[in-house]
């Protein structure tokens, strides 16, 4: 990473600005009064391309990289190959292989990274999309989706809405690797219902809750190793074989370890510094035997190393209490240089800054040697472009290393670093932890203004590098030191960017929230312009009755001609299977008609079931309604209301509900029922029709000269239906019956019988 030259205590902080587009909005970030968000116009939307698979992995590492700087003695962790893994590597591959998607658990210090390496590196020609390395330390799902988003399509400043990315990574076929996954869950699960077409290889941390009945992921547990890898692992850290004390003393910690590799690693640091001490003896004895040409010599064996191993036992192991809790120990002896990054990554909560902070933060000149010394000595790791410290390690060190003044200064770096012109975007997302962790160690420390200060500098520069989950971290932090300084200014500022970025996310709730209360606080202090920006902000969420700007369209699939299965399963489960099966056999006889060239429509519900041109388009929504307006007809309803107008109800004509009048039905072969219904609108001209032209949908409520008016129900003992005139045929110029009305017999019952779909069918067909 490259550091901006200068002395930033000289230069005044700058506040990064942009744009991004976030969904269907334009959102500018970085402005003195605020971030602001607006309708973005559709040329100016991003058009994603997907990256071309050009090598076998992309995206941040997530296990152990290459240590890098010189090592004193021995060999780094990450240039061993896994030993006592070659089946849990098959095993993995070829689930892979089978599109399944695992999660790796186990306890800390398991090796589970390092499986995860091994296993992305061997899986590279597995999925057509080759492997994606994406970092879980403190990512949301939302930033999980948006750095697999970002790996796989080239859409720089573009974040999609949830439906979009959906429909992006709907076709991504590749191998996703996740390292330290802390969404759990329903979370966890909604992860891998985006990416359907990937297998996913996560592991979590100790603790996670069980997997959900029904879940894509299956458990694979990370077991410790064998005695002999425990004791090959030592000695190749070591850098020389063990003694017989020494394999004594690893196989007595290999039972109290139960065989994790942590162990083994912070073991053969004790080992390297043991040896360390072993030196200094025998430089030591060399000195008392040369200098100033003493007379007498001590007795020694001639054979350097048969003295070596002598001085060795003189230098004693360490105890079992200091192997199962060696932070401590081992951090006595780093050198000074790896002291002082320890001792600033324990007072930043165990986030360690890159190597080219350390100068600025701390004054130590070697960063890279020193971080690899503390990867070495099995006290830090590599995750996500910076290093932390290893689990259990910040707990036992906190009491022995205060932080002394480490941070002081922290703040005011990284706030004029984030806006510095050579930084880029990806160097500050991969510092947004480390950032974190400068904020709450001033808040703790009571240096509240210097809170307010960077959460102001770094907050446009997380959202213009798509952290939001920091982002928002770091708006809360801000507004929570800005009220204990009592600045309404700033907290008005941070109240505003919580709002948009509640708009952005797609919370009108709480974004009206936060920018009324910012609208006020900066009413109060009397910032006009920023009263401004926060009722732009509240119009943008009010503006037309609706909350937020419409998603973008998703793309639609391609339309397919109905059959009755499909009809059929999209009835929706709360119909009563007397109402399904009226809807089904209709639905039939209507595609049976339309086979055999009797181009009848039938109507067995009311106008408001009809759609523009498909007879079944009630069905498509899926709803207990027949196109979401009105509910499917009772089969007990009268056949008055049944058939195409009504009589019961006011402003019951034909076109009342929105929907065209009921078409004649047409004896031509070459016709089938949906021409019928999309001719509808049209006044019928046909040669042999009888009775007036059909009445056009504009003027619902008043029919066309000459048409017959709708029946009138007279009162009266018994309910009285006006016959609709007849249907010609064409062909024969006879008179059809229409087939979507009956005239009842003559009853003395008030209630006129219902007319059965399949009688009506049956008489319609001869």
């Amino acid at each position: 990473m490259a550091q901006p030259s200068g002395d930033f205590r000289q230069e005044a902080v700058r506040t990064r600005g942009g744009e991004l587009v976030s969904g269907g909005l334009l959102v500018g970030v970085g402005a003195p009064d605020g971030s602001e968000a607006r309708p973005c116009p559709e040329e100016w939307r991003p058009r994603p391309r997907r990256i071309e698979r050009s090598e076998p992995a992309r995206g941040p590492v997530g296990g152990a990289e290459r240590a890098v700087g010189p090592l004193a003695l021995g060999a780094g962790p990450a240039d061993l190959p896994l030993l006592d893994r070659e089946a849990d590597i098959a095993e993995l591959l070829g689930l892979l292989a089978e599109g399944r998607s695992i999660r790796l658990v186990g306890q800390a210090g398991s090796g589970r990274s390092a499986l995860l390496s091994a296993v992305a590196e061997a899986a590279a020609d597995l999925a057509p999309g080759g492997v994606v390395q994406l970092c879980g330390h403190r990512r949301t799902t939302a930033d999980l989706l948006q750095e697999l988003f970002a790996a796989t399509h080239h859409a720089p400043g573009y974040r999609p809405d949830p439906g979009r990315l959906a429909a992006h990574l709907a076709d991504v076929g590749a191998i996703v690797v996740i390292d330290g996954a802390e969404p759990a869950g329903a979370e966890l699960e909604e992860l891998l219902a985006a990416a359907p077409r990937c297998a996913f290889l996560i592991s979590v941390e100790p603790g996670s809750p069980v997997l959900p009945a029904g879940s894509r992921l299956q458990d694979h547990p990370v077991a410790g190793l064998s005695r002999g890898a425990c004791l090959a692992l030592a000695a190749r850290l070591a850098g020389r074989p063990l003694d017989v004390a020494e394999k004594a003393w690893a196989v007595d910690l290999w039972f109290e370890s139960e065989g994790l590799p942590l162990r083994f690693v912070q073991a053969a640091a004790l080992l390297r510094q043991r040896d360390v001490s072993v030196d200094a003896l025998v430089a030591a004895e060399e000195d008392r035997r040369d200098v100033f040409g003493a007379i007498a010599e001590p007795v020694h064996d001639p054979d350097p190393a048969v003295r070596e191993n002598a001085l060795r036992r003189t230098v004693p192991l360490p105890s079992v209490a200091e192997t199962a809790s060696p932070a401590v120990r081992l951090a006595e002896g780093l050198s000074e240089s790896a002291q002082a990054v320890l001792r600033l990554a324990v007072a930043l909560g165990g986030e360690c800054p890159t190597a080219p902070h350390l100068p600025a933060l701390i004054d130590v000149g070697q960063g890279e040697s020193a971080l690899a010394e503390l990867a070495d000595a099995g006290l830090a790791v590599s995750i996500g472009g910076h290093h932390r410290l290893t689990a259990g390690a910040l707990e036992l060190l906190v009491p022995h290393w205060p932080a002394r003044g480490s941070v002081d200064g922290a703040a005011q770096h990284f706030a004029w670093w984030v806006g510095h012109s050579s930084v880029s975007l990806p160097q500050i997302a991969a510092e947004a932890e480390v950032m974190i962790g400068v904020l709450l160690a001033d808040r703790t420390a009571g240096r509240h203004e210097a809170v307010v200060r960077l959460a102001r500098a770094a907050g446009p520069a997380l959202a213009l590098s798509l952290r939001w989950g920091a982002w928002e971290r770091v708006l809360q932090l801000g507004l929570e030191a800005a009220r204990r300084t009592g600045a309404k200014a700033d907290e008005a500022w941070f109240h505003h960017e919580l709002g948009v970025y509640a708009i952005c996310v797609r919370e009108p709730s709480r974004a009206t929230a936060e920018l009324e209360t910012a609208l006020t606080l900066r009413a109060a202090v009397g910032e006009q312009r920023g009263v401004a920006a926060a009722r732009r902000m509240l119009d943008l969420l009010r503006a037309d009755g609706r909350q937020l700007p419409g998603a973008e369209p998703a793309a639609a699939a391609p339309a397919r001609g109905p059959v009755i299965r499909k009809i059929a399963a999209k009835v929706p489960s709360s119909l009563k299977s007397g109402r399904r099966r009226r809807i089904v056999v209709a639905s039939a006889a209507l595609l049976t008609l339309g086979v055999l060239g009797t181009a009848v429509g039938m109507s067995v519900a009311g106008p408001g079931e009809h759609k523009a041109n498909d007879p079944h388009g009630q069905l498509d929504d899926g709803s207990g309604t027949t196109g979401g307006q009105l509910p499917l007809p009772h089969p007990s309803t009268s056949a008055s209301s049944t058939a195409g107008g009504s009589a019961d109800a006011p402003g019951s004509s034909p076109a009342a509900g929105g929907t065209s009048p009921e078409p004649s039905a047409s004896g031509s072969a070459t016709h089938s029922p949906s021409a019928s219904a999309s001719t509808s609108k049209k006044p019928s001209h046909s040669p042999g029709a009888t009775g007036t032209d059909t009445p056009q949908p504009p003027q619902p409520q008043q029919p066309a000269p000459g048409q017959p008016q709708p029946p009138v129900q007279q009162p009266g003992p018994g309910p009285t239906q006006a016959s609709p005139p007849p249907v010609t045929n064409p062909t024969t110029s006879a008179p059809t019956p229409n087939p979507t009305t009956t005239t009842p017999a003559p009853s003395t019952s008030t209630t006129p019988p219902t007319p059965s779909p399949t009688a009506s069918a049956t008489k319609s067909g001869q």
